[in-house]
């Protein structure tokens, strides 16, 4: 489960994909960089976005993010964004055929789950290679949780 080089998320927080751990079994994450313009960067520094919807594809040797929400920047007039468009993301080519292959061969699929700054002040997106969930294992991923929630308020009224 994960790289085997854990990276910290510690910068600032813009947006999360809380729906993608429901949906999806996580096989293994990956830190890409994002090609931004600058009313988009402005726009994220502002905290806004949602890359609930959103999905990575990869096309031509390289990955894109397609369907993010970042919306346009008020103070920017006609030198805006447009707020859905494909944004490329930055990999290393070995992380990019990683991930090509386990949507070719595993059917697998390249799910957004937290969009964030690192410390250096640059725009990062973790992406996760992941494979869907029936609904059997959404109930028993449902059913786990409310227990852990149980054992812990037993345990806490015990002590």
């Amino acid at each position: 489960m994960g790289n085997s080089k854990k990276k910290k998320t510690s910068g600032k927080f813009i947006a999360e994909n809380r729906r993608a751990r429901f949906d999806f079994a996580i096989d293994e994450t990956f830190e890409a960089g994002i090609m931004l313009h600058g009313t988009e960067v402005k726009s994220l520094r502002n905290g806004e976005a949602n890359i609930a919807e959103s999905y990575a594809s990869y096309e031509n040797g390289e990955m894109w993010l397609i369907n993010a929400h970042v919306p346009e920047y008020l103070e920017a007039n006609k030198f805006n964004h447009e707020p859905r468009r494909r944004r490329k993301l930055l990999l290393h080519q070995k992380e990019i055929v990683k991930l090509a292959n386990g949507v070719d061969r595993q059917g697998m699929t390249i799910v957004p789950l937290k969009l964030y700054f690192n410390d250096r002040g640059r725009a990062k997106l973790e992406i996760a290679l992941a494979k869907g969930k029936n609904v059997a294992d959404k109930r028993e991923t449902a059913k786990k949780r409310d227990w852990n929630r149980e054992k812990s308020r037993i345990l806490k009224e015990n002590n």
